[in-house]
């Protein structure tokens, strides 16, 4: 890692979609970036409300793109694909890397790479993801988290997940500044009850174990699938165990970290 500390600035996008700057290094995650609306068959269709506050044509040259995973339109669709060709490196699950092709590469969880760009140099470790309750793995397909550390600091990108007992040894290896953290509640009606999101509290209760100074929230607007109300999430983190752990980001405005 690069011996003096980074600037760090991060800018949402929309969804799961955030351009971070790193020092001199670009990264994009989970490049979901069709206009809406916009329809998405399959055996759980999606549909997008809103499209992102950048256009790919806006975005600068992409260093690294940490994708949590590609089987769903919300974190990459026809555009974000377009986006991953002209990208530096892509990590992502070994099972994506495989049908991906081309510059992207698998990481297992806790397996890390080097990446340097434009003078900066981070690792990246895949973290355990579990994309909806246990036994639905055959169904939602692999994702992964990352944590990025750099000089001056580690981030956190959850990916796709829901709470679960893998997620504690994340807190326990890392001591983590900035988390972002998937929400939305993810739900589906041919899926009754079961969530493939966090929901507010159970972002709430994992950040309590993940020990983040601070909590950025993604996943949680734009699809018709993560109908949660925003203002939930705001009053999860209100605890005072919490307090002054929750950042919004507004989205198209670069914000230091």
């Amino acid at each position: 890692m690069s011996a003096r500390p980074e600037a760090v600035t991060a800018t949402y996008l929309g969804t799961a979609t955030a351009l971070l700057r790193i020092g001199g290094l670009t990264v994009l995650t989970d490049p979901a970036l069709d206009p809406a609306p916009a329809d998405y068959p399959g055996a759980r269709p999606l549909h997008r409300t809103a499209g992102p506050a950048l256009t790919a044509a806006e975005l600068p040259p992409v260093d690294l793109v940490l994708l949590s995973h590609d089987q769903h339109a919300d974190n990459l669709d026809a555009t974000g694909r377009e986006v991953l060709a002209g990208a530096g490196l892509v990590l992502t699950t070994p099972e994506g890397a495989a049908r991906l092709g081309g510059r992207a590469e698998g990481l297992a969880p806790w397996e890390s790479r080097t990446v340097t760009a434009g003078g900066t140099t981070v690792t990246v470790t895949a973290t355990p993801a579990r994309h909806g309750p246990e036994g639905t793995e055959p169904v939602t397909g692999p994702v992964t988290g990352f944590v990025v550390a750099y000089g001056g600091g580690t981030l956190y990108v959850s990916g796709d997940t829901v709470r679960h007992d893998a997620l504690a040894e994340i807190g326990a290896r890392f001591r983590i500044g900035t988390a972002f953290l998937h929400l939305g509640d993810a739900h589906f009606p041919s899926t009754g009850d079961r969530a493939f999101s966090m929901s507010a509290g159970d972002g709430a209760e994992f950040a309590r174990t993940l020990g983040a100074r601070t909590v950025i929230p993604l996943h949680f607007d734009s699809w018709d699938h993560l109908a949660e109300d925003p203002a939930r999430i705001t009053e999860a983190f209100a605890a005072p165990d919490l307090a002054g752990r929750l950042r919004w980001l507004r989205p198209g405005v670069p914000e230091a970290l």
